[in-house]
């Protein structure tokens, strides 16, 4: 039985990183929720039993726990992360913090697996966590050249500021969390821009698809929009293979792989959509088809759930990754 820890647990995120927990059947003796100084003092029913959600202080994070699921921003993380790691806790942080130390392991559990050299473990970003899961079978069998990403991603990526500025801005309302409308309209902008006229987002996916995948010369590009689209993000993922490979063996790879979910029925106008992966656990890819303009190249349209797979199911795999490993 386990003491374990959920931090932002008010957030969109927190709120599923609980309802996965309890999906899940975590075995726990102990849970203490927390939050900024601003939403302590909430009540949160889970399994049954009232929470009163914690203010987090440096005091709280000097008890150990066993794990704690952090999700409440990248400079909370930077504060109180390596203070739960000192005193004894694995801490899977869902923020960008951490992601590109050499010694802190980027795990999604379908790739890869944390080797613990730190007791933090960064979960990586929502766009790259549904992309690398139908990488990684095309790189075991064909090896990878190249990858060019284009995101069509939700606005609950932005939390509750985000889907406040979609359902606002039907109403002509003026947008808070973003630079310009997103009702009606598509934002070629996520997150800010770098000195290469990348945007930090763009940058993460193009990083983070290196170290997981661990291909340090691959060529990675990406090209990140803000879609008016409440939940689930959408990737069109365009990949050079290092082996021949046709689109029938490309489908019959995803057909028989238990981590991502082949939807490809153009006859049928079966593909995936976020609709569909709204609420469920899977990764859906589909529109396989060859690039003609390029040798060895394969277009695949990726859907997920970016609440779930891209932040809060991800992290608790990994917490049930390590479980596993300890029952093993």
């Amino acid at each position: 039985m386990y003491k374990i820890a959920v931090v932002g647990a008010t957030g969109l995120v927190g709120q599923k990183m609980l309802e996965v927990l309890e999906r899940k059947e975590i075995p726990f003796d102990e849970l203490v929720l927390y939050s900024s100084p601003r939403s302590a003092g909430k009540e949160i029913s889970y399994k049954g039993k009232n929470y009163v959600v914690k203010a987090l202080t440096e005091e709280e994070a000097n008890q150990k726990f066993d794990f704690v699921l952090m999700s409440a921003g990248g400079k909370t993380s930077e504060q109180f992360s390596p203070i739960f790691e000192n005193a004894g806790s694995i801490v899977i942080d869902n923020s960008s913090a951490f992601r590109m130390h050499q010694d802190i392991d980027l795990v999604v559990p379908e790739v890869n697996q944390p080797k613990l050299k730190r007791k933090i473990i960064a979960n990586p970003n929502c766009s790259t966590i549904q992309s690398v899961v139908p990488l990684k079978p095309l790189q075991d069998k064909y090896g990878i050249k190249r990858v060019a990403y284009t995101t069509y991603q939700a606005v609950s990526g932005s939390g509750v500021s985000g889907i406040n500025d979609l359902k606002n801005g039907e109403q002509g309302t003026e947008p808070v969390n973003y630079p310009h409308p997103i009702y009606n309209n598509a934002l070629p902008h996520i997150d800010v821009f770098l000195e290469n006229g990348y945007t930090k987002e763009e940058q993460k996916m193009i990083d983070e698809t290196k170290k997981i995948l661990e291909l340090e010369n691959i060529r990675v590009t990406a090209t990140c929009v803000r879609i008016p689209v409440q939940d689930s993000h959408s990737v069109a993922i365009n990949v050079t293979l290092d082996k021949t490979a046709t689109v029938e063996e490309i489908k019959a790879l995803f057909e028989n792989n238990p981590h991502v979910r082949l939807v490809d029925n153009i006859e049928k106008n079966e593909y995936p959509m976020a609709i569909t992966a709204t609420g469920t656990d899977d990764v859906y890819v589909g529109r396989i088809r060859q690039d003609d303009s390029l040798d060895n190249t394969f277009h695949i349209w990726c859907t997920a759930d970016n609440l779930l797979k891209g932040a809060a199911l991800n992290a608790v795999q990994i917490l049930e990754q390590i479980h596993l490993n300890k029952l093993n």
